[in-house]
C-alpha cells in the first residue's frame, strides 16, 4: 500500500465510531473522496497533517465516558462522599436548541450508577449543586443562551453551578460565558457561582493567536474565492497568526498547520462561494 491509502485507512479506523448507527460506518474511499476538494499537490502534505490532529482530538464515546466515570469520583468536584454529593446534585435539563445535551446526560446517568448505584432520576434536592452537561463549548453562546433565562427566573437566590462539557474553547468561556453570565448573576443580585469540568482546554483567544491550539492562517491564500470573502467587511478583521518556532498541540509541526490552514481556508471560501446568497454567519 502507498503512504496515501496508509493515511486514508487510519483516518477512517480513527473516525469509524462517528453516529454509529446513524451513518454508514467511513470508509478509505469515503474519505478519499473527501479529500479531493482539496488542492491536487497539498493532498498528501494535507492527510499526513490531519492524521495526526484527528488522533488527537476525536474525542469517542469511550473518551467521553472515561472523562465521565473519573468525575464521579473526583473529590475535587464530589468531596469526600461521592454518593452523597451526587444524590443531592440537580441535573440541569434546560438546553434550548439541539440534542446534546440529552446524550450527555444519558452517558453521565450511565457512569453514574456504575461509580455509585444511584439513579441520576432520583437525585436532588434543595441546597444541592447544579449541574449542566454538554459535549462541547465553542463560541459560548448555547451555554449563556440555556443558562441564562434560568439563573433569571429559576435559580434559587444562592447556588453552585458546575458546566460539564467535554472540550472547552477559551474564547467561548472567556467573552460569552465567563462575562455574560457574571453579569447576569450580577443584575439579579443571586449568589450563585459557575465553575467549568473539562478534559479538553482548547486555546483560541484573539490575544493568544500566535499561540491558539486552532486553526487561525498566517497568511490569505491568493485565490479568488478567499480574496473575495476577506474582502466583505466584518466586525473584526482577519489578523494573521504569527509562525511559531514550535510545534503547538495538536498540530505535529509550523509547516503541517500551515497547509491545514490554508487549505481549510481555500475550500471553506469555495463552499461559501456557491451560494448566491449567503447568511451573515458564514
Amino acid at each position: 500500500m502507498s503512504e496515501r491509502d496508509d493515511l486514508l485507512a487510519s483516518v477512517a479506523n480513527e473516525i469509524r465510531f462517528y453516529r454509529k448507527g446513524d451513518l454508514p460506518e467511513p470508509t478509505p474511499d469515503h474519505v478519499d473522496r473527501w479529500l479531493h476538494q482539496f488542492t491536487p499537490d497539498q493532498q498528501l502534505p494535507f492527510l499526513r497533517e490531519f492524521e495526526h490532529v484527528i488522533k488527537q482530538t476525536f474525542f469517542t464515546r469511550k473518551n467521553v465516558k472515561d472523562f465521565l466515570r473519573g468525575l464521579v469520583t473526583n473529590p475535587k468536584l464530589a468531596g469526600a462522599d461521592p454518593t452523597e454529593y451526587w444524590s443531592s446534585a440537580n441535573f440541569l435539563n434546560i438546553q434550548q436548541n439541539g440534542q446534546s445535551q440529552k446524550e450527555m446526560l444519558k452517558l453521565f446517568s450511565k457512569c453514574l450508577e456504575d461509580e455509585s448505584g444511584l439513579d441520576i432520576d432520583d437525585c436532588g434536592e434543595d441546597g444541592g449543586d447544579f449541574i449542566y452537561l454538554d459535549d462541547v463549548m465553542f463560541s459560548g453562546n448555547r451555554v449563556g443562551n440555556d443558562l441564562e433565562p434560568w439563573i433569571i427566573n429559576d435559580a434559587p437566590e444562592s447556588a453552585t453551578v458546575n458546566v460539564i462539557v467535554a472540550a472547552l474553547h477559551s474564547g467561548g468561556w472567556w467573552h460569552l460565558v465567563n462575562k455574560r453570565l457574571k453579569s447576569v448573576i450580577a443584575e439579579t443580585g443571586k449568589n450563585i457561582s459557575v465553575t467549568y469540568w473539562r478534559a479538553l482546554d482548547i486555546e483560541n483567544r484573539k490575544w493568544y493567536k500566535n499561540s491558539s491550539g486552532v486553526l487561525w492562517p498566517t497568511a490569505v491564500p491568493d485565490v479568488a474565492e478567499v480574496q473575495d470573502y476577506i474582502a466583505h467587511p466584518v466586525k473584526f478583521p482577519f489578523e494573521p497568526r504569527q509562525p511559531s518556532e514550535a510545534a503547538i498541540k495538536p498540530f505535529s509541526s509550523e509547516m503541517g498547520r500551515q497547509v491545514l490552514e490554508s487549505e481549510f481556508l481555500i475550500a471553506g471560501a469555495k463552499i461559501r462561494a456557491k451560494s448566491e446568497n449567503p447568511k451573515q454567519s458564514m
